[in-house]
């Protein structure tokens, strides 16, 4: 796992490149805010109900959450499950939207 910050990102998305985001907080959190992430909360990671991203195995996974504490337990845990390349958005949301 690496990390990627949120000009990283944000760069990278205004040059319209295709990405494979993962948002692992709760519905309600993406409801208030999101960036268009494919949303599956840190606890269905966790239960291995990941059928939505199975195909992203051998991608580059940026997963992010509120602040980056869960999304950087859902990277150690993508990875166990045999997800190559995933990154961990530094502050999470809470970067993105400052």
């Amino acid at each position: 796992m690496q990390i990627i910050t949120v000009e990283e990102l944000r760069q990278r998305k205004n040059a319209g490149e295709e990405l494979y985001i993962l948002d692992v907080r709760e519905p309600a959190e993406y409801a208030e805010v999101n960036m268009g992430a494919t949303l599956i909360p840190l606890g269905l990671v966790m239960n291995g109900q990941i059928d939505e991203i199975e195909d992203w195995k051998d991608k580059e996974v940026i997963v992010h959450c509120r602040s980056g504490k869960r999304s950087l337990q859902a990277c150690m845990i993508l990875e166990q499950m045999g997800f190559a390349n995933t990154k961990n958005l530094e502050g999470g949301i809470l970067a993105w939207v400052a």
